[in-house]
């Protein structure tokens, strides 16, 4: 019994020591964690390079249709020895060519826009990628944030219970020394008692877990347990607007559309205009006479190509009706998903409320026999059982509204 008491002394004073600690530090919300963890992931920033990337990709299309400027320099040199060597009818024996080239498509305005438009169709695609990834970041870290303040709860409500039975504690001592109680009946709440300690210090550490898991997910290195304030969290009401979800299938439809447009492009005539200057001679006659300068055009004109054209649309088309057929099954899955979450939640507001009333009765039962209990008037087990009833209804109203919170969540991200 003595070492038990001492066992219960150290426990409680390293208990409301980790208590006053935690109370000394900055309290943490829910917003705190949502913005360190956007400021740490890796993805959020792959995304934002993407981007920039893009955006280099647009101006070298820009680049792509000026004036391309090239320079170009080439020496031979054909030796015949003894009569060996390479025909000199065919090359000239040498040959020296150094020139300045210019090359200009004439491209129609549309097709630089249409080359344009789809990497800008990619960067709305990467913008999308980066928005999901973000309220995936934000729903994983609300849902651990609501367990960890859960687990908080749970640890604050057995530091509770635990000192409403050490008062009950010393008075059932001595009412025990004076025979108003049986030894028996004081050695079966001890027991009550040291379980309880033992949840108490059970629930700490279950914190302490839950807690470093939330700090993991974020990117946050700190191992100190802060105080977590009550997450705010409300059902959203229902979105009238085209949802978020659907925008990936409307974004899909214009990258075919301007895949069409480009197969359209590649069938229209072509032309480029250059022109060159420089020096070109093979020194056999009056090769410094031979500075000069020249320009030309090209024509490419489509004619036939095997109907290759209707094939690429053919494909383009069973591709568009790949994403009506995955957009239709989302739009009835979403739905549903929906309505089973709104039901979900009411079901547990309906739930909660009548927990809510059950530990108003199970707390006003323990004030009673509480009161009981030190004139001896109430048997120790009924006030254990009294005990028990008003932690299991506490843990059931706790669970309800962790259940509660985290279908809250799911449906605020859905319902975009």
């Amino acid at each position: 019994m003595e070492h038990f008491k001492k066992y219960l002394l150290i426990l409680v004073i390293s208990g409301f020591g980790l208590c006053q600690v935690r109370a000394q530090l900055p309290v943490r919300n829910l917003n705190y964690f949502y913005e360190e963890a956007l400021k740490r992931s890796p993805l959020i920033k792959d995304y934002q390079n993407q981007l920039q990337s893009n955006r280099i990709d647009s101006m070298r299309v820009k680049a792509g249709y000026l004036p391309q400027v090239t320079g170009l320099g080439n020496g031979m040199y054909a030796p015949v020895i003894n009569g060996y060597g390479f025909d000199k009818v065919l090359t000239n024996g040498q040959a020296l060519e150094a020139a300045l080239n210019v090359n200009y498509n004439l491209a129609s305005k549309k097709r630089i826009n249409n080359q344009l438009e789809s990497v800008g169709l990619q960067s709305d695609s990467i913008r999308f990628a980066s928005r999901l990834s973000k309220l995936d970041l934000q729903k994983a870290i609300t849902d651990q944030y609501i367990t960890a303040f859960a687990s908080q709860q749970q640890a604050a409500f057995n530091r509770e219970v635990y000192q409403l039975l050490h008062q009950e504690e010393t008075v059932l001592k001595k009412l025990t020394r004076v025979n108003v109680y049986k030894q028996v009946d004081y050695l079966t709440f001890l027991v009550t008692f040291q379980q309880q300690q033992l949840q108490w210090k059970q629930a700490e550490l279950q914190l302490r877990n839950d807690y470093s898991t939330l700090n993991y997910l974020t990117g946050i290195t700190d191992t100190t347990t802060h105080e977590l304030e009550e997450p705010a969290i409300q059902a959203a009401l229902l979105s009238t607007e085209n949802g978020f979800f659907t925008r990936r299938f409307g974004i899909d439809s214009l990258k075919l559309i301007n895949q069409r447009h480009a197969v359209d492009f590649n069938y229209k005539p072509k032309a480029s205009v250059y022109a060159n200057g420089g020096y070109n001679s093979s020194f056999t006659l009056q090769p410094y006479r031979n500075f000069g300068t020249s320009v030309g055009f090209t024509i490419s004109v489509p004619i036939f190509d095997g109907h290759q054209r209707k094939m690429q649309y053919d494909k383009l088309n069973i591709a568009q009706l790949t994403i009506n057929g995955y957009k239709e099954f989302f739009q009835n899955q979403h739905i549903q998903q929906l309505n089973l979450l709104r039901q979900q939640i009411s079901d547990q507001n309906g739930l909660y409320e009548q927990v809510s009333a059950q530990i108003k009765f199970t707390k006003s039962l323990i004030q009673v026999d509480s009161r009981l209990l030190q004139t001896g008037d109430i048997r120790i087990a009924d006030f254990v059982i009294a005990i028990n009833n008003y932690l299991a209804a506490q843990n059931l109203m706790r669970q309800t509204n962790i259940t509660r919170l985290k279908l809250v969540n799911q449906l605020n991200y859905w319902n975009r």
